[in-house]
């Protein structure tokens, strides 16, 4: 079941200039909505070491992302791509 994403509403999503991604708040309406696993980002200098393999999984593919949509986040580091990943700490 996908849920619609919008941005601003209902304080569910971060802005892009404190990080993007989801809120605690936005996380725990999300898992209501669909009975799911969400968890908040991995935000820690050195994380415990299952949130640690999260993280690396997160960059992983955020970077795939980024190398498929040709962004460059020297360039454009106003994107919510660029913004979640500063905040990941990738």
């Amino acid at each position: 079941m996908a849920v619609a994403r919008t941005i601003g509403k209902g304080g569910n999503y971060r802005s892009t200039k404190s990080g993007a991604g989801m809120t605690a708040k936005g996380v725990a309406a999300y898992n209501r909505k669909t009975g799911g696993n969400l968890k908040t980002a991995v935000t820690e200098k050195k994380p415990s070491k299952g949130r640690a393999g999260r993280r690396k999984r997160y960059c992983a593919r955020s970077l795939g992302q980024m190398k498929m949509h040709n962004i460059s986040c020297s360039k454009t580091p106003d994107k919510r791509i660029c913004a979640a990943r500063r905040r990941w700490r990738c």
